[in-house]
């Protein structure tokens, strides 16, 4: 697939899924905007990224911040003549239990899983309208299907950004903007290797996910002549969460 002219931008994405989802759109030309919390991380992306040919930059941005949403993305248009391609991918995870989880806790998740989600999904709407349509890719997860205890909060943002996005898609369709999300299953972003044959298995592909598999997602559902995909929660999980597993 070919991305060449297209800027995307990508929040947090300094690791993991993110920063994968970067170097995938990088690598298929697009230019890509890194806009990260971690300046650190954000540098070194965007350095290794412009080392290999790719157009990359880096704006340092805290998603729970409307000010600074806003700042990035006036940057982000005005260095590249607009955006194309949007993916809300910042998110923080806590567990808790509900018996003791503050409401300042509740709400730090909520405003970085869920609200950035609206705040940066608006803000890039209007420059992808006046520049005739767009792409928005939400990050959500399976854990807005299936919870573990001490999840509350997590899960109801993820749940929210699926709610979020079919309402979104509803609303931006007159100005060609297509919006959709994905929901990752177990995805292993560092110690791929040191995975048992329980945790592969657990899957019907056999295996735990890569950040490959949903940078691969993103590519598909912004790619040219994809727009009839509309509004969808695209799970990406091996199937984890359609494998019936009983205990022996």
């Amino acid at each position: 697939m070919d991305f060449s002219g297209k800027t995307v931008i990508v929040t947090g994405s300094g690791r993991g899924i993110g920063r994968c989802i970067a170097e995938t759109y990088a690598g298929a030309g697009a230019r890509v905007v890194i806009a990260e919390k971690n300046r650190d991380w954000g540098v070194e992306l965007a350095e290794a990224l412009c080392a290999k040919g790719h157009e990359a930059t880096f704006i340092q941005t805290d998603v729970c911040n409307p000010d600074q949403i806003r700042r990035m993305m006036l940057e982000a248009a005005g260095k590249y003549d607009g955006i194309h391609i949007l993916v809300n991918n910042a998110g923080i995870s806590r567990w808790s239990s509900p018996y003791t989880l503050e409401t300042e806790e509740w709400d730090h998740i909520i405003n970085t899983n869920l609200r950035s989600v609206f705040l940066c999904s608006r803000t890039a709407a209007r420059f992808m309208r006046d520049g005739g349509g767009g792409s928005i890719i939400n990050i959500a997860s399976t854990r807005a299907l299936m919870s573990e205890p001490h999840s509350e909060a997590y899960a109801a943002s993820k749940g929210g950004i699926i709610a979020l996005t079919h309402a979104l898609s509803a609303s931006l369709a007159p100005d060609h903007i297509q919006v959709n999300c994905i929901s990752p299953g177990w995805i292993e972003t560092e110690n791929y290797h040191d995975l048992r044959d329980t945790d592969h298995d657990q899957h019907f592909a056999g295996r735990v996910g890569k950040p490959e598999d949903i940078a691969r997602g993103c590519l598909y559902l912004t790619a040219p002549g994809n727009e009839f995909v509309s509004g969808i929660n695209l799970i990406i999980d091996g199937g984890m969460t359609r494998k019936m597993i009983y205990e022996p």
